[in-house]
């Protein structure tokens, strides 16, 4: 079990010790999507949901989120994130999600971009789900991360 970072090795759950690494630029982009009826896709587009601005709300959730991903996720570091975006491409039948976290650290910041991304679509639900109850959060995944031991990483296509 030596080879599981979060094991020791009598197999019990620890946090990995960064003491000793190098801080450097690091940067992760997640993305996900949320389909959804023409009603509720055209009431988010024209900012008529009766919660109000879905996306300024989803938008301020998902960085909110990314800041608090040691508090939600076991085992991750608290990190000094020096950037979050949260970003929507309004589709045909869905809202994208693309989040990106960056920093210089010891370690990455790919769970707070996964964070960021997930927490700005449950946002888009809780607020549209009264126009859209059947809405669906699919392909939150990784898309990239930048720098640190184990390098560049991008999604294939």
């Amino acid at each position: 079990m030596a080879d599981l970072t979060h094991l020791d090795a009598a197999g019990h759950a620890r946090m990995v010790d960064v003491g000793g690494k190098a801080a450097t630029q690091r940067v992760a982009v997640a993305s996900g999507r949320i389909t959804m009826n023409a009603a509720a896709l055209s009431a988010i587009r024209d900012g008529t949901v009766p919660k109000g601005d879905v996306l300024a709300a989803a938008r301020i959730a998902g960085i909110m989120a990314a800041k608090k991903t040691a508090d939600l996720i076991p085992l991750c570091h608290p990190l000094a994130l020096d950037a979050v975006t949260v970003d929507f491409e309004v589709e045909a039948d869905a809202v994208r999600v693309t989040a990106t976290a960056s920093l210089t650290g010891k370690t990455g910041v790919e769970m707070e971009a996964l964070t960021a991304a997930s927490v700005a679509l449950l946002t888009i639900y809780d607020m549209a789900k009264a126009v859209d109850k059947a809405m669906v959060i699919d392909g939150v995944r990784l898309i990239e991360k930048r720098g640190g031991k184990s390098g560049d990483w991008r999604a294939p296509a």
